[in-house]
C-alpha cells in the first residue's frame, strides 16, 4: 500500500514558483521602504530590524527544534519577513527587550502554536504588534523624530495621533491642519512614525515589484484602499469639520503597509477574488470606524486580524465553480 501514488484532487497546476522565492521576493519589495526608514531615523531602524529578525529566526528554529520536534525551516525565509513586518510596526526606538518579546509572540503563538507556516489563522506580525501594543501602549505610542525633522523633542506624535486627540478635545479638523503634515509630505515619508509608516511611496514601489513578480494581484490592497477613501470621504463630505479629508488616511498610518503587505498574506486571505473583495471591504471599513470613533488613532492591524478570522468563513461559503458543474 505504501507504492500506490496518491494524486490530489484536479486542477494540477505547475510553476516553478516555490514558498522560498515568494518569501525572498517580498523581503525584497521591501528593501527600499527600509532604506528610507534607515535615511530618516538612522542605526535605530537598523537595530530594530537586525533584533526583530534574528529574534524571529532562533526562537523559530529552538521552538521547531526543540519544541515540536522537527527538522528547522528558518531557510525558507517566513521567519525573517516576520522579522522585518514586526520591526515595521514599531517605533524605532522600542527597547531591545520588548522587540524581543514581541518577536516570540509573533513566532510561538501567532505561528507555530497552529502548527507552522500555512497552517496560521492570524498574520504572525500582526499578532506579535498587537500583543505589544496592548501590553506596552506607552513604549509603543512614543515615536522617536526623525532625522529630518526639525523639533525640540526627543518624541512626537503620529499624524493620526494628532488628529485623534484634536477632535477629542473638540477642536475643528480646520484648526487641526496646521499642525499636521500636507499630503505630500505623508507622501514621501516626510514625519513621524513606525519604520513602515513613513515610506508610502516606497511600499507603492515594493506594491508594484510584487505585482509584476506575480507575488500578489492587486484586488486586496485596491478594495481596501478604495474603501477607506469611499467610506472616509463620505463622513468627509458629510462634517469636514470633524473628519479630515480621505488622502490624508491613506497616506498616513499603517494603510500602505498593511493593504499591502500584510492583508495580502496567502495563508490568512481568502482564496477567491470575490472572497478577497468582502474580506478588504471589511478591513477597510474597520479601519475607518476605529480611526474615527474607536480609542486608538489606528485601526488596520485590528482590522486585519479580525478579518483573518472570517477568512476560513469567506473560503467555506465563497467557492469558484467546479470545471462542468451548473452555475
Amino acid at each position: 500500500m505504501s507504492k500506490l501514488l496518491t494524486i490530489s484532487p484536479s486542477p494540477h497546476v505547475h510553476t516553478s514558483d516555490s514558498v522560498n522565492k515568494i518569501m525572498y521576493r517580498v523581503i525584497f519589495a521591501l528593501v527600499p521602504a527600509l532604506v528610507w526608514s534607515v535615511f530618516m531615523f538612522g542605526f535605530e531602524a537598523v537595530k530594530v530590524t537586525f533584533i526583530a529578525v534574528a529574534a524571529c529566526i532562533a526562537f523559530e528554529f529552538l521552538i521547531q527544534k526543540y519544541i515540536m520536534k522537527e527538522i528547522p525551516k528558518i531557510t525558507d525565509g517566513s521567519a525573517a519577513l516576520t522579522g522585518i513586518l514586526l520591526a515595521f510596526n514599531v517605533p524605532a526606538n522600542l527597547p531591545v527587550w520588548i522587540i524581543i518579546i514581541g518577536a516570540l509572540v509573533a513566532i510561538g503563538v501567532g505561528k507555530l502554536s497552529f502548527g507552522g507556516l500555512g497552517n496560521n489563522p492570524f498574520n504572525p506580525a500582526l499578532v506579535g504588534r498587537v500583543f505589544l501594543l496592548i501590553s506596552f501602549p506607552v513604549q509603543m505610542t512614543s515615536w522617536p523624530v526623525t532625522k529630518q525633522m526639525v523639533v525640540d523633542a526627543t518624541t512626537t506624535a503620529t499624524p493620526l495621533a494628532i488628529l485623534k486627540e484634536g477632535i477629542k478635545n473638540g477642536q475643528p479638523v480646520s484648526d487641526l491642519l496646521p499642525n499636521l503634515p500636507a499630503n505630500m509630505d505623508l507622501f514621501y515619508g516626510n514625519m513621524s512614525g513606525s519604520l513602515g509608516e513613513i515610506s508610502a511611496i516606497f511600499l507603492l514601489l515594493g506594491f508594484g515589484y510584487m505585482l509584476w513578480k506575480k507575488v500578489i494581484t492587486w484586488h486586496i490592497p485596491v478594495f481596501i484602499l478604495g474603501t477607506i477613501f469611499i467610506f472616509q470621504g463620505g463622513m468627509w463630505l458629510i462634517n469636514p469639520e470633524k473628519f479630515i479629508e480621505p488622502v490624508f488616511h491613506l497616506l498616513s498610518g499603517g494603510a500602505m503597509l498593511g493593504a499591502i503587505y500584510m492583508a495580502t498574506d496567502m495563508v490568512t486571505s481568502p482564496m477567491t477574488h470575490k472572497g478577497q473583495f468582502f474580506y478588504a471591504v471589511g478591513i477597510g471599513l474597520i479601519t475607518v470606524l476605529i480611526r474615527n470613533f474607536g480609542a486608538y488613532p489606528e485601526g488596520i492591524s485590528f482590522a486585519i486580524l479580525i478579518m483573518n478570522g472570517f477568512t476560513p468563513l469567506l473560503n467555506a461559503y465563497i467557492k469558484p465553480k467546479r470545471f462542468g458543474g451548473k452555475k
